[in-house]
């Protein structure tokens, strides 16, 4: 039988004659992190609306479809969900203000900020990405929040500190796998053993990252206890 007769041809005819099509405009656009091509890409916003096609011809409206987001490397579709998701510059930057955040909510429950808190402090940060942190940088930042919000050193995490904590880290959170989440917390701990083992106030600290970084409980006393326990 040749191509195109039989029950097939006359199927894939008709299709052609009859179906729908989608006609899309952007409507906005930006840059994201692509599941496709697995790495920050420039997109496009599209809305769509669809139309029943008569012999190739558009005669009647289907209704909306969309919005979609288009990559403008890949042009592979997506749900706009994949705009929850941070682009890799982003969550760099997240993750050391994160760090970052963390470093100084211990240091000011640590009651004194001694130079080898400092310097583990500073350690971590610059690992983070802010490469040129220095001791006497995070001492001063300390000093400036205490001054401004009167709060005394060595008192157990406040529902400032706290929000602060749960602003830097409630939206890393749900991008970090649960070895990244322990890491900063871990990050944390060293601080607050540089100097001397844990005091009331740090623990209080630590828990609240801990559960920002919705770790439970149980796993933020195993950690913190493997903490001050030398490897």
């Amino acid at each position: 039988m040749l191509p195109g007769r039989g029950r097939d041809g006359r199927a894939v005819r008709r299709a052609r004659m009859l179906g729908t099509r989608t006609a899309w405009s952007a409507v906005g656009d930006g840059e994201f992190f692509c599941p496709g091509c697995g790495g920050d890409r420039n997109y496009q916003r599209l809305a769509g609306r669809r139309r029943f096609i008569l012999l190739g011809v558009p005669v009647l409206p289907r209704g909306e479809t969309g919005p979609v987001v288009e990559c403008a490397a890949c042009r592979r579709h997506f749900g706009t969900d994949v705009l929850d998701h941070p682009t890799t510059t982003r969550f760099s930057a997240m993750l050391r203000d994160a760090v970052h955040t963390v470093a100084l909510a211990v240091l000011a429950a640590g009651g004194t900020c001694s130079r080898t808190a400092l310097e583990a402090a500073a350690t971590e940060v610059r690992a983070a990405g802010f490469g040129d942190c220095t001791e006497d940088q995070l001492n001063a930042l300390v000093e400036a929040l205490a001054a401004d919000t009167g709060r005394v050193y060595g008192e157990p995490c406040g529902a400032g500190l706290a929000i602060e904590l749960h602003e830097a880290l409630d939206p890393l959170a749900p991008h970090l796998a649960a070895p990244g989440r322990e890491s900063i917390l871990l990050q944390g701990a060293r601080i607050a053993l540089a100097d001397g083992p844990y005091t009331p106030a740090e623990r209080d600290v630590l828990s609240t990252v801990g559960a920002a970084l919705t770790i439970c409980g149980d796993d933020v006393s195993r950690l913190l206890a493997a903490a001050r326990t030398p490897s």
